[in-house]
């Protein structure tokens, strides 16, 4: 699975709308946020966040839950 345009270097991706955060490492947590990404053109609308450092605790320390 390609990682979303503009965040192919990002391992973890995040929702704003829903304050969720995907692991793109993750098959199918990939293919969960690509999906809502086209159907819900996510990325035209500015509700996606990659995060710096690229790692789960800066996620969490954001506000963002892991995607279930």
């Amino acid at each position: 699975m390609a990682r979303i345009k503009r965040f192919e270097s990002q391992r973890f991706v995040g929702s704003r709308d829903t304050m969720v955060v995907y692991d793109t490492d993750d098959d199918s947590q990939a293919d969960q946020l690509a999906a809502r990404a086209g159907a819900e053109d996510l990325h035209g609308r500015n509700l996606l966040q990659s995060f710096a450092p690229d790692e789960l605790s800066e996620a969490r320390n954001r506000g963002f839950k892991p995607v279930r």
